[in-house]
């Protein structure tokens, strides 16, 4: 059950697409067709990461989630018969260990503290193989995920993600986006990302198209190419003298319908923002950056989280629902109206939260059509229970456009 462990999150349901007899005495035999349901996920504590990291190797390392701050990072490395951790911490969208230098992702950091300790106790030398990385690895050829990395091509570097470079390349004569990473001590991270993404298909989401496992260590998420990039940079390039408002609804639908198939499967975003929606070659917006996106149950430090765009009681109070979704939805709904503008202009950033847990609100963007603005409105309720669902906002704003058409 390790493999089916280390690939979903609890509470999912799944159908086993193959036989397995077991190989341990602690196996779970199940037949091929059988309905499963995940009941936990196996976490690695700093005890368990103490004796994956035994016996004693100096510069022997590994990444693990962090388990006093959930959704953060922790470096563990073996140095002279111990293990010293290391908590990485987020501040303003990037990573330190001691807030003097910082990363835009794992990668970089890893990277760094490879070629020099620069106040580690070790520098980097070895990282640890995950026996659940592994498992995850197997489960992705088993389920049908795995792509041929002689058939990728990679051309030329287009983005930045948490873990590493995203760069253009073509599979099999199409465009892709493919997510990099070459350092097996980020791995799980990166595959749990890879993991929701298997369980999820909408025309509004960005595909996955497959995993490619190297054997020398390399990852790569293989994602359906987005040609016109993200929506914020859309929307701010074309402005107002190029895009109508129909085009903005339809944007604003799009991303509706994305949240609303994400709502019925249970799934919470958490990071729903202009610049994690991206724009088809035929203007299809499409959401994407499932870094952060986890069962609805589950919970999240917020050190990484965009406060303009993030729900008061998710900050506060760490609780993340549909709910919380919704409010971000507002909030990129204003985003959309006023051509990817930065939300709270003019307001500083510390001021924030305080003036929203009173009730502010922002004004309406210039043009934007009353009926529009009060949907935002609806989505920043204080009270998360008076908010719409998802089916809600799809059936108001597919009014709205009724409406329009008329006119």
């Amino acid at each position: 059950m390790s493999a089916i462990q280390a690939a979903w999150p609890s509470g999912t349901e799944c159908i086993a697409k193959y036989n397995f007899h077991g190989t341990a005495e602690q196996d779970l035999p199940f037949c091929k067709g059988d309905v499963l349901t995940i009941v936990a996920v196996t976490k690695i504590t700093r005890e368990q990461a103490e004796r994956l990291l035994y016996p004693p190797e100096t510069g022997l390392f590994l990444v693990r989630e962090s388990t006093n701050y959930p959704g953060d990072y922790t470096l563990c490395v073996s140095c002279d018969g111990k293990v010293e951790h290391y908590r990485i911490m987020y501040h303003s969208s990037k990573l330190s260990i001691d807030e003097e230098v910082y990363f835009e992702n794992l990668m970089q950091l890893v990277e760094h503290y490879t070629s020099d300790a620069d106040g580690l106790c070790t520098r980097l030398i070895k990282p640890k193989v995950m026996e659940g990385t592994v498992a995850a690895q197997d489960e992705f050829y088993r389920s049908g995920w795995a792509l041929n990395m002689k058939e990728l091509k990679l051309l030329q570097t287009i983005g930045k993600g948490e873990f590493g470079d995203v760069m253009l390349g073509d599979y099999r004569g199409n465009k892709v986006a493919v997510k990099c990473i070459k350092n097996d001590a980020t791995a799980q991270a990166f595959l749990a990302e890879a993991s929701v993404m298997t369980q999820l298909r909408h025309s509004n989401l960005v595909q996955l198209l497959g995993v490619i496992v190297e054997e020398k260590g390399g990852l790569y998420i293989v994602t359906e190419y987005m040609a016109k990039g993200s929506l914020v940079d859309y929307l701010r390039s074309r402005g107002r003298s190029v895009l109508g408002g129909d085009c903005l609804l339809k944007f604003s639908l799009d991303v509706c319908e994305a949240m609303e198939y994400l709502e019925g499967n249970n799934f919470v975003h958490r990071d729903l923002a202009a610049r994690n929606v991206l724009v088809s070659e035929d203007n299809v917006a499409k959401v994407s950056d499932f870094g952060l996106t986890k069962e609805a149950s589950s919970t999240q430090d917020t050190g990484k989280l965009p406060v303009k765009w993030t729900a008061p009681e998710a900050l506060r109070e760490k609780k993340f629902s549909t709910k919380s979704d919704v409010w971000s939805f507002g909030i990129l709904l204003w985003e959309i109206y006023s051509f990817g503008r930065v939300p709270y202009p003019r307001i500083p950033l510390k001021d924030v939260v305080p003036r929203v847990e009173k009730g502010y609100k922002m004004d309406a963007p210039d043009g934007c059509p009353p009926a529009v603005y009060e949907v935002m409105k609806n989505c920043w309720h204080l009270d998360a229970a008076t908010r719409p669902s998802f089916l809600q906002l799809r059936e108001q704003l597919e009014r709205i456009k009724t409406h329009e058409m008329r006119l």
